[in-house]
């Protein structure tokens, strides 16, 4: 591929401006917070706010014991001390999207052509001016040191503590991970997987493909955040807005994006920013918002 030639930058840019103190209202969907962003609801001007790295980060996975494996690919950007992801399906990124990422300014970002690009830079935004502290509403939860599978069982039962505490019969889970499945197994909790690539789960159960045909069978939803880089994150949402099921979000995509539909059906978020847990066996931490305490 020929590379495009590099276009005109403007002058450096000034600092980002502290985020006010007021908080945003909660939003019904992505356009609508992205019209908050542009408004200046969280202070920075995305017009001012430009990126300084464009990166990818790609593994492929198959854990002891398990019969099969899985391939990711996340495209990250930086902004100041901030890191924006979102999950694409592999090797589909253009070479050419890190490019056009690299000294873009936000506001240009959020009109690419590419939604993972939108998103990305969506949540490295909202990361600068909403990191996940206390005073934004995070709880910490300390992920331990180990192996991938340790790290991956130990972040699942952070997440399925946002379930609600009783009364759940069944979960649709949207974006299978099986480390989240045996763990809703060890529960007791029965489950619909679903993920639109198919296929069947550790335990030969078949995946669906259609979350909406399944939403009104389950008593909760467990989604993963790669559903705002695929568009499929909405239906969920106003599912869960209409009925008052409980939505809880696990998110290494749009990890400061969730958080902000808190009260507009999204019940709980497990906020996971980059580096995710797969990338070393240190220990680590994840950001919980809502859901019980």
């Amino acid at each position: 591929m020929t590379a495009a030639a590099p276009r005109a930058r403007p002058a450096p840019h000034r600092a980002l401006p502290a985020p006010p103190a007021r908080p945003a209202p909660a939003v019904p969907d992505v356009a609508a917070l992205v019209a908050q962003v542009r408004s200046g609801a969280y202070g920075a001007d995305p017009a001012h706010a430009r990126v300084s790295v464009a990166f990818t980060t790609a593994q492929a996975v198959r854990h002891p014991d398990r019969s099969g494996g899985y391939r990711n690919e996340v495209l990250s950007l930086r902004l100041g001390a901030a890191v924006g992801s979102c999950a694409v399906e592999p090797r589909t990124l253009p070479s050419a999207a890190l490019d056009d990422c690299v000294g873009a300014s936000v506001a240009e970002l959020l009109e690419h052509p590419l939604l993972p690009v939108r998103i990305a830079a969506l949540d490295a935004y909202l990361m600068h001016v909403r990191p996940h502290t206390a005073e934004h509403g995070a709880r910490p939860r300390a992920l331990p040191a180990g192996d991938s599978l340790h790290r991956s069982r130990a972040r699942a039962r952070a997440v399925a503590d946002l379930l609600p505490g009783a009364g759940l019969r069944r979960v649709l889970v949207v974006g299978v991970v099986n480390s989240l499945l045996e763990e809703l197994r060890a529960r007791g909790i029965g489950y619909v997987p679903c993920d639109l690539k198919g296929g069947t789960t550790e335990w030969g159960e078949p995946v669906r493909t259609d979350a909406r045909a399944e939403l009104g069978r389950c008593d909760a939803v467990l989604a993963s955040g790669m559903t705002l880089g695929n568009g499929s994150f909405q239906p969920l949402l106003d599912h869960a807005a209409r009925t008052g099921t409980p939505l809880v979000m696990f998110a290494q995509t749009g990890s400061a994006v969730l958080p902000r539909f808190l009260g507009a059906g999204v019940s709980a978020v497990s906020a996971e920013p980059y580096p995710f847990f797969w990338l070393d066996g240190g220990p680590g931490t994840i950001h919980h918002y809502g859901g019980p305490r």
